[in-house]
């Protein structure tokens, strides 16, 4: 694909505590060159759901016009959006057609017959289906096919996951979408999205668990022998952690996001016995003295609790340690707390590691665009692009040239320059591999910035 044709493509997270939306396309090495940046606080999303509509527009519009300022050449009327929130379900089903000629090789229509079907399965009232997702196929007798197109047979089936969500959550998100004057190109379930991003396709075969902490929720997203076997949200992110640390020591919420992350550890045992922090008084009362020790416990508590959920709904399909062996990967803004891979690995029996969506970005991007943080976003880029090159959705040709702006890039050094000349065919190979990825996924499978997350406080 020629970088010059390729369409622009943009992500927007409507998260607890901030909006983001960043604009991408692929380079000639299929890359993702991000040509818009922007965020903003929100302040009418609570965990993960939007409540006041017209805070969340101002929101977004203050986050449009951000990435305006990253790139004045920009134009935006279409995005791809994440969802989560604590009204996100999920459910099993499974789906059979009998066809007409059993000689006739299986066709991609049959397929997307089969998935339509799923749409009409019995959900609770007052829920909507988002997506269907594909598991595993069969033909008559053969199970556990991946692709059943080219196969002969009578009938043809699938076992299905359907991600289910409040009818009246998802319409608040395509109300707000549409009144910041732009257009859903789709709804992503946030946790896929960021598994698409920081996940491989060796992960997907060991077996793997994706932890997203964001700032009103933490999304799990577990994988077993290539398929997504289970998906959820869990009601607690970092918003709740800086919520126990403002009521637990008495003092601000400001003070207790600072506290937080830079001097917050997930584990109470490694956090210094006789180190304080020094809070200034309110209008003339003695400054506070807090203990780390005493921070990092209430992090602790809550963080464990979260960790707990991940363990309980592993349990409930029956994965444990001895099944995943690819561990557990923590994304998303919460995923920057000190210690938090040592009491993941005590809290589940899972090995830990962060995940970075490093591998989809070109070399020369600007370091704040690596955070973990952003893997929704940047999942949700490559959802597009899944998108257009199987045109499941229709792209405009007006295609742009446009450069990268010099703003969202770092200046070259010496260190950088083995990545920069890296050879061609290694990048490439990532890129094919990502699309056998959305591929499993089937169809419509969905942050940049995930459920806000835990930020830096600046």
């Amino acid at each position: 694909m020629n970088h010059n044709e390729s369409p622009i493509i943009v992500g927007l997270d409507i998260g607890t505590t901030k909006i983001a939306a960043i604009a991408g396309r692929k380079n000639e090495y299929g890359k993702l060159e991000i040509l818009g940046f922007g965020r903003a606080n929100s302040n009418g999303v609570q965990h993960g759901q939007v409540l006041n509509i017209d805070q969340t527009i101002k929101a977004i519009q203050q986050a449009l016009e951000n990435c305006a300022q990253s790139n004045p050449d920009l134009e935006i009327s279409e995005v791809y959006v994440g969802i989560a929130g604590h009204h996100i379900k999920s459910l099993q089903t499974r789906g059979d057609i009998v066809r007409q000629d059993a000689e006739l090789e299986i066709q991609h229509s049959e397929i997307d017959q089969l998935i339509n079907n799923q749409r009409k399965t019995f959900i609770p009232a007052g829920d909507q289906i988002i997506d269907v997702i594909p598991q595993d196929f069969h033909v008559d007798s053969i199970q556990n096919i991946k692709d059943p197109v080219g196969y002969n047979g009578v009938k043809v089936g699938a076992n299905f996951h359907i991600i289910t969500g409040d009818r009246n959550a998802i319409r608040n998100i395509h109300r707000a979408v549409d009144r910041s004057g732009l257009k859903t190109k789709d709804l992503v379930l946030q946790p896929l999205a960021s598994a698409s991003a920081v996940m491989s396709e060796i992960d997907m075969e060991a077996g793997v668990a994706i932890l997203d902490i964001g700032g009103g929720t933490s999304d799990l997203a577990v994988f077993y022998e290539g398929i997504l076997k289970h998906t959820a949200v869990i009601p607690f992110g970092g918003e709740n952690i800086t919520n126990d640390i403002r009521m637990g020591l008495g003092v601000l919420k400001s003070q207790a996001e600072a506290m937080k992350v830079q001097f917050g550890s997930a584990l109470a045992d490694e956090a210094k016995a006789n180190a304080y922090i020094t809070i200034p008084g309110l209008k003339g009362m003695p400054a506070k003295e807090i203990s780390v020790k005493n921070l990092a416990a209430i992090i602790q508590a809550r963080m464990g609790e979260i960790l707990d959920f991940v363990t309980y709904h592993l349990k409930q399909v029956g994965l444990d340690h001895r099944a995943l062996n690819g561990g557990i990967i923590l994304t998303g803004g919460g995923s920057q707390l000190k210690h938090l891979i040592q009491l993941t690995e005590y809290t589940t029996g899972l090995n830990a590691r962060i995940g970075l969506p490093n591998e989809h970005l070109a070399a020369n991007h600007i370091d704040e665009l690596k955070k973990p943080m952003y893997a929704t976003c940047i999942g949700l880029i490559l959802k597009g692009y899944n998108d257009y090159e199987h045109k499941y959705k229709e792209f405009s040709d007006k295609f742009v040239k446009m450069e990268v702006p010099e703003k969202l890039t770092k200046k070259a050094t010496v260190a950088d320059a083995p990545a920069e000349q890296a050879p061609a065919p290694a990048t490439v190979d990532v890129t094919v591999r990502k699309e056998r990825f959305w591929d499993k996924f089937k169809n419509n499978l969905i942050d940049l910035f995930k459920e806000e997350e835990d930020q830096v406080i600046r």
